[in-house]
């Protein structure tokens, strides 16, 4: 049997250079794009059928990505590394693109391409991290990964906190609310743009960097005979009809740690879609005093602007301000997750000796713990800075996440199927996600009062007991875990 190599610290560092792209990306999803769609008209009970092309790509591509990479191999191309490039080509041109979304439509219709280019690289480099690496070394690469992660979602909100100090537009006392002269008012911020352009250029050029670094380790000589006869023999619709099939025969074999760990990923990413979704809005009420009045006055400002009616110079002071405390928001909100980013990145590796102590299933549980714990506090913080101080445990708890749970998967799932394996871990983050954008428009609106502060403190909620469901998680004793008998 073929025994992987040791990787030095700079060929796992080279490997995952990648996921700075990847994830700047998603860092601008997780911290511009709602208030974007706010900036061209959405409502609170809106934001998350908004964010459902995540979801729903991610269901879709992600695990049909990773059943065709495993039976995939060109000798001048790899296996993984074709997936994950052409992704990250359509999503640098997305990113391009988006700030210059003049309507909503357009701007949720991009966001589903762009959502679909950063699945189809990101289930395809999850199990190239795993092809590469022995067992020993499972949890430094997947916290490398995470250090990575952490490191590209932190320039991407630190860029929006910085360029919207550096190049806000002040507002124009007097200036005709429809004209050029206030732009904060009638179009996304140009400041933006800027963050989405250094995004494009993450994208492509750290994805490079790894495809270009990183050689792939070839299919022994029985797998290689196997593909080559598969696409030999295989019609074209059973090709397309096979990674379905794959998906679901792996689902029915699944170990028990994933049955378990799809239950607490339930909670985890549910709580979690609300905060990406309702941070903003939380800090235009909490931190800025911005009411659902104060909201509902500006949107009917604004259309009786659009309609070419006349607006009187104190409805125009007021649209001005709304606007700009909301670009505050959104710049604090870049500060907030840029600062627990960071500490994910500072953290990531750190935790590598304390889950060999603890164990993973320890670490891991109480990461979701001081998750929650900040959730349920940072609603009660008005201070700017002092808010800071609950994304230190959201980013600890950030580190863990991202990292632990995908080396306790690699432990127990077979190598020759590692591709549909990840595909389907990451089935477990969206199907949650989904659920959450069908459910929780309706359920703010009718049962929170149609108030973000009261959907935070119920994210925080929900971590609390994907904490204590996680106890229940077991593996094999190499992973350090309690052993399923």
């Amino acid at each position: 049997m073929f025994k992987k190599p040791k990787l030095s610290f700079w060929q796992i560092w080279n490997m995952n250079v990648g996921f700075f792209g990847i994830q700047f990306s998603f860092g601008l999803q997780q911290t511009a794009v709602n208030p974007i769609f706010s900036f061209l008209g959405a409502h609170h009970e809106d934001l998350p059928l908004l964010n459902l092309a995540g979801p729903v790509t991610g269901l879709l591509i992600q695990p049909i990505i990773g059943a065709i990479s495993d039976k995939t191999w060109s000798p001048r191309f790899g296996r993984r590394k074709p997936f994950f490039l052409i992704g990250a080509i359509i999503a640098s041109m997305c990113l391009f693109m988006f700030p210059f979304s003049s309507e909503l439509w357009f701007a949720v219709g991009l966001l589903w391409i762009l959502d679909a280019a950063n699945n189809t690289a990101m289930e395809p480099y999850r199990a190239f991290v795993g092809d590469k690496l022995p067992d020993e070394q499972l949890t430094y690469g997947f916290q490398m990964q995470s250090l990575f992660v952490g490191a590209g979602i932190t320039l991407a909100n630190f860029s929006l906190f910085l360029f919207q100090d550096w190049f806000s537009v002040p507002v124009v006392e007097g200036a005709s609310l429809c004209s050029s002269g206030t732009e904060v008012v009638t179009a996304i911020p140009k400041w933006v743009y800027y963050s989405f352009f250094l995004g494009a250029i993450a994208s492509i050029g750290t994805i490079l960097w790894s495809v270009l670094k990183t050689p792939e380790i070839p299919p022994s000589e029985e797998e290689l005979k196997y593909i080559k006869e598969r696409n030999k023999n295989s019609s074209f619709i059973h090709r397309v009809i096979e990674p379905f099939i794959e998906i679901y025969q792996a689902i029915g074999e699944m170990p028990k740690l994933m049955k378990k760990l799809a239950i607490v990923y339930l909670f985890q990413w549910y709580a979690l879609f609300i905060y990406w979704q309702f941070i903003t809005p939380m800090l235009r009420s909490s931190m800025f005093g911005i009411s659902n009045e104060d909201t509902s006055k500006f949107d009917a400002i604004m259309a009786s602007c659009k309609a070419g009616e006349v607006v009187s110079a104190a409805d125009t002071s007021f649209a001005q301000n709304i606007q700009s405390l909301s670009e505050q928001a959104l710049a604090q909100t870049g500060l907030m997750n840029g600062t627990y980013n960071f500490v994910t990145m500072i953290v990531a590796l750190l935790l590598v000796p304390v889950a060999l102590r603890f164990s993973n299933k320890l670490v891991y549980v109480g990461s979701l713990f001081l998750t929650g714990i900040a959730m349920l506090s940072m609603p009660f913080i008005s201070n700017q800075y002092a808010l800071l101080l609950p994304m230190v445990l959201l980013g600890i708890g950030w580190a863990a996440m991202m990292g632990i749970p995908y080396a306790m998967v690699s432990k127990v799932i077979p190598e020759e199927r590692r591709g549909v394996y990840m595909g389907i871990v990451n089935m477990m983050i969206v199907i949650p996600m989904g659920i959450q954008t069908i459910t929780f428009g309706p359920i703010v609106k009718n049962l929170l009062n149609n108030d973000a502060v009261n959907a935070i403190l119920l994210a925080g909620l929900f971590f609390i007991i994907a904490g204590i469901l996680a106890f229940r998680l077991k593996g094999k004793p190499s992973d350090n875990l309690e052993f399923d008998k």
